[in-house]
């Protein structure tokens, strides 16, 4: 896996540096193109939910999936409830939870040290992917906020004083959480940050995004999955596939009633930001307490 995951972290290292320069030649905003990248790459990174789930109900006791489904929903449209009532608030606790998500899964070894240490670390190095954006393309970034309803980025505690302060911490971070590991992987942590670093420098800040959670975040996760599925890459990623096909599917189908609901009341670009971003906060806070639940219930048993 380290060797993998090495190889990954290169090829999108350099596939970061190529880009760049045909986005500055074409010079235009594929958010189309960014909505499909995410609803096939992006979503399914998290379509084996449903077989951990299987896994945590059992830890619980539980026999039916039902259960998994019901909590799994529920939560999801929570989410989105408190986003149309409180944007602000939902939006910068989604911003909180997906820099450590970010953070932590993005770091391929594992890391823990006591009194929180180890969560403020995976913290701040995935703040890199909110922080980056702000400070690179800030304008570009606020107009994205604002469709969302959400200003809290725009106070003057925010300038880029400040923004560079955070930015170093989280490179500093990387190097710390890899500080006992061996160049391989320190490698990893620091191609990571500066192909975050070259994405929002040339790129727009959705189409930066997209392409790092697509193929870096997505593709680092969906590897693991099919290492667990099976030993075989080859087989691993067949199983991964067939299992993954159905929730994404039903998961797209979703995305894009919703964005068909909305251009009703919104511009189509509108309402494509706020299915992309609103859709991906409601299916990451149930995401991350799932992979939370089963870890630790894993390691007491």
């Amino acid at each position: 896996m380290e060797k993998i995951n090495f190889k990954h972290s290169i090829i999108f290292f350099n596939f970061c540096i190529l880009v760049s320069p045909f986005y500055l030649i074409l010079n235009f905003e594929p958010l189309i193109f960014c909505l499909f990248l995410i609803l096939i790459m992006g979503i399914s990174h998290g379509a084996l939910d449903n077989i951990k789930g299987v896994k945590l109900l059992k830890l619980f006791g539980y026999k039916h999936i039902i259960f998994f489904y019901l909590a799994y929903i529920f939560i999801s449209l929570l989410i989105i409830t408190f986003w149309l009532i409180f944007p602000n608030t939902v939006l910068f606790l989604f911003l909180v939870v997906a820099a450590y998500h970010f953070g932590k899964e993005d770091t391929v070894f594992h890391f823990r040290r006591k009194f929180f240490i180890s969560e403020f670390l995976f913290f701040f190095k995935g703040s890199a992917v909110i922080i980056t954006p702000l400070l690179l393309k800030r304008e570009e970034t606020n107009e994205i906020f604002s469709v969302l309803n959400f200003n809290f980025f725009e106070a003057q505690f925010f300038n880029d004083k400040f923004l560079i302060v955070i930015l170093c911490i989280s490179f500093l971070s990387s190097l710390y959480i890899s500080k006992k590991e061996n160049a391989d992987l320190k490698g990893i942590m620091i191609m990571d940050f500066f192909s975050l670093i070259i994405l929002n420098l040339f790129l727009s800040p959705i189409l930066a995004f997209t392409l790092y959670f697509c193929f870096l975040h997505s593709i680092r996760h969906s590897i693991s999955l099919i290492f667990e599925m099976d030993k075989s890459f080859k087989s691993g990623l067949k199983k991964f596939v067939s299992k993954a096909i159905p929730l994404t599917i039903v998961t797209g189908v979703i995305f894009l009633l919703a964005i068909f609901f909305l251009n009703s009341f919104y511009k189509l670009d509108e309402a494509i930001y706020k299915v992309i971003f609103i859709g991906l906060a409601s299916l990451t806070f149930p995401h991350i307490l799932l992979e939370y639940f089963l870890e630790k219930n894993e390691k007491r048993t």
